[in-house]
Parts: C-alpha cells; structure tokens; sequence
C-alpha cells in the first residue's frame, strides 16, 4: 500500500495556474526530491498537501485513506483540516519558530496543546528529538541565541514531536549561509530510515542525486519528468528536464 497518492491535483490562484494536473504516489520509507526553478509550483504543491492551501481538484490519499477529493460538494470543516494537517510535518525555509519560548517549549507546544500524551513523556520525546538533531545543549536557549542552521534543526525537531506520516521540507537550506547548509542536510539525510517517508524541495542536486528514491521535476504546474536520480540526473530525457539541470550545476 502507498504512503501517499496524489491525483490529478489542480489549484489556481484567480487566473493563474499553478498546479494543472500533478500525480504521483510514494511508497512508506522512500524520499521525493522536488526540484524546479522558482515559480514552477513545488511550494504551492507542499501547501496543498498540508491544507494550507485547498487544492481546486484532485485527490490526496495517506495509507489508502482519501483525506481530500476535490470534487466533493462540501469542503473539508476546520476540524478535518486540522486532523488532515496531521499526517503531514512541515519545515518551512523560513524555520517559524516562536521567538518568546525557549527550544524545549517549541518542540513541546503543539503535542501539549493536542494531549498527546503525558506531560513528561511529551519532554522526554522531545528532549530525545532534540538530541537527535544535535542541539541537547541548546534546549534552555531561545531562538534568537541560535544560527539559522541550528534554528533550521529546531524546526525538525518539532515537525518530528508530531509523528506525522510524512515529513516535509521546503527548501530547508535556503535561508542559510552555505556553511550552515551542511549541518541542515546532515540531519535530513539522517532521518532516512524505511519507515519514514520524505518529501523534500530542494535546489541542492548533489542531495536529491544522494539522498533521495524518487526525483520529481516540475515546471509551469506540471511534473515534467519523473524517475530515480541516477536516471534523472544521468540521462535525462526531457529537453526542459536538461537545461535546468545544465543551468544549476553552472551556478557551482
């Protein structure tokens, strides 16, 4: 059974589309790179299938349970968006930490609020989270005493505190000096494990080539090729698919 099946996803912002039509599906355990030059629609994608954004059509299913069908006569309530949202972890580029509470009470808060468990199983999980990223030493700390790529390890952190199906990231190096980038991708390769499916959007392609089962190229709303990294990146058979890649490996 898959993890994740997209279906024929639309979404328009007034006149302008910006996803005309995406499908894919991911096994449980594999990582998606999704990668596309700015404005393709990747973001947008990401917001659809966390319910900050509600697709205009198509359907998007967790372990063979349809949590959206566009053509459904009565949109989702506030109460299944925020149920749907749950099988879903997002890291922002831009971390959304909480500046006024320390990282210990960021990776805590949403369980807390949600009664997830115990008070203290709820810090023992997160303080676990938080060593695994590296930062046992900063969870006394505020956000503003951190590096971004420290920040960046916070907000993965958290996302993990909810256990959420899929973990997803958005360009989680982009806000970053490239010698913080490192540290960032470190931990996300790290997370790779057979029972953990990721979704990440990224620009760098020595990552996606690495790291990730699936690779997905998406320009002007549509996926324009699609396959396993060394066949994406070695022979790619899409013309467009070429010359972005020809593009962003001149830019290094």
């Amino acid at each position: 059974m898959s993890a994740l099946v997209v279906k024929d996803l639309h979404k328009s912002f007034g006149k302008t589309q910006v996803l005309k039509g995406i499908n894919f599906s991911l096994n449980k355990g594999e990582v998606l790179a999704i990668i596309g030059s700015s404005g393709g629609g990747k973001t947008t994608l990401l917001r659809c299938l966390n319910f900050l954004e509600l697709a205009d059509r198509g359907t998007i299913s967790v372990g063979g349970e349809t949590i959206y069908d566009g053509e459904s006569p009565k949109p989702p309530t506030d109460a299944q968006m925020r149920k749907n949202r749950l099988h879903f972890g997002l890291v922002f580029q831009s971390f959304n930490l909480f500046p006024q509470y320390t990282v210990l009470k960021n990776v805590t808060l949403s369980p807390t609020l949600l009664k997830m468990a115990d008070p203290a199983v709820i810090e023992q999980t997160a303080r676990d989270l938080i060593a695994r990223v590296g930062l046992s030493d900063k969870a006394d700390s505020y956000p503003c005493q951190l590096s971004g790529g420290q920040q960046q390890r916070v907000a993965i952190a958290r996302a993990l505190a909810l256990s959420p199906d899929i973990l997803c990231f958005d360009e989680p190096t982009s806000a970053l000096d490239p010698e913080l980038t490192g540290e960032v991708l470190k931990v996300i390769k790290g997370l790779k494990s057979s029972d953990r499916t990721m979704i990440v959007v990224t620009h760098e392609m020595e990552f996606a080539r690495n790291v990730a089962d699936k690779v997905i190229f998406i320009t002007d709303g549509v996926i324009e090729e699609m396959g396993p990294p060394e066949q994406l990146f070695s022979n790619p058979k899409s013309p467009k698919t070429r010359a972005f890649l020809a593009k962003s490996l001149e830019q290094f």
